[in-house]
């Protein structure tokens, strides 16, 4: 970190409670609606207070001749990150891999608001320690992990990150058609899409995936290499279903031709709406990323 007091941003998404009162206008009609289907809303209630407690705790812990700002979820894709900023994302491990892709090298120190009830991998710490690493990874007197990430490169100077998958195919999820090359290999796909997993990623989409397809990878989170799966592919006369996994490093890519008339989409870690466009001509090359996430452990 430079002399400049850096500036600390925390990053948060709406709760199921918040939600539910903004569809539905009060608590009173929030509660009927979850009642109507057999549930309580007192759960949901006591994870937005959690929340609302982490976010304030957070703040509070920011020292006084800091800046910090608070960004949500949804306006990610719109927010620009100084290289001074230290990232504080608060909730699920997911909203840490939600963030990976716009930043470059910032620590990010990963909070749960309930750590009871979180797997706590991306945000492993409480609120009681931010104060405290906060001001180590000021002085960069902080252990980071470096986790490995995938880069999709489709159309003229279009990239995309990801910190667990990828996902190539139809934004419906409908049957997605493509050519794929690896390992010298090509072959005609009609599949669910395609999915590329870094060793992060591994734990998420991609084990259901490994689950039910019986093809297991173990790569670890730092490792630079990364494993694809197509998703179901068809085999019939014109396509095939030989290349149904297999591996991304430093060697070694995984390219698609796309033969999606319309909807095809690249995106990353869940997000659908920040996409790369993958219609019909669009050549997507698949490579381990030069960034990696520095994950404050």
């Amino acid at each position: 970190m430079s002399s400049l007091n850096p500036r600390v941003v925390l990053v948060s998404r709406e709760t199921e409670y918040a939600a539910l009162l903004a569809k539905h206008g009060t608590r009173g009609q929030a509660e009927f609606f979850l009642s109507t289907r057999g549930q309580k809303i007192a759960e949901l209630e006591v994870r937005d207070t959690l929340q609302s407690r982490a976010l304030t705790a957070a703040k509070d812990a920011v020292p006084a001749d800091w800046s910090f700002v608070h960004v949500a979820r949804e306006d990610l894709n719109r927010f620009l990150f100084s290289p001074e900023d230290i990232i504080v994302p608060i909730g699920q491990d997911g909203l840490v891999a939600n963030i990976a892709k716009y930043l470059n090298g910032q620590p990010v120190i990963g909070v749960s608001p309930d750590p009871a009830s979180s797997e706590g991998v991306l945000t492993r710490h409480s609120i009681d320690r931010l104060p405290g690493l906060l001001k180590s990874a000021a002085h960069a007197d902080v252990d980071i992990q470096a986790r490995a990430m995938v880069e999709a490169k489709a159309g003229e100077g279009l990239s995309l990150l990801a910190l667990n998958e990828l996902f190539i195919g139809h934004r419906s999820h409908q049957s997605a058609r493509y050519i794929v090359q690896s390992g010298g290999a090509e072959e005609f796909q009609s599949s669910s899409g395609m999915i590329v997993a870094t060793g992060t990623g591994l734990t998420g989409w991609a084990k259901s995936i490994m689950t039910a397809t019986h093809r297991p990878f173990e790569i670890a989170p730092e490792e630079n290499r990364a494993a694809f799966f197509a998703r179901e592919p068809w085999p019939s006369r014109t396509s095939g279903c030989e290349i149904a996994a297999g591996e991304i490093n430093g060697d070694a890519q995984l390219s698609m031709l796309s033969r999606i008339n319309e909807g095809g989409v690249i995106f990353a870690d869940g997000i659908e709406q920040d996409f790369l466009p993958f219609d019909w001509g669009v050549q997507a090359q698949i490579t381990m990323a030069e960034n990696r996430l520095s994950l404050v452990v």
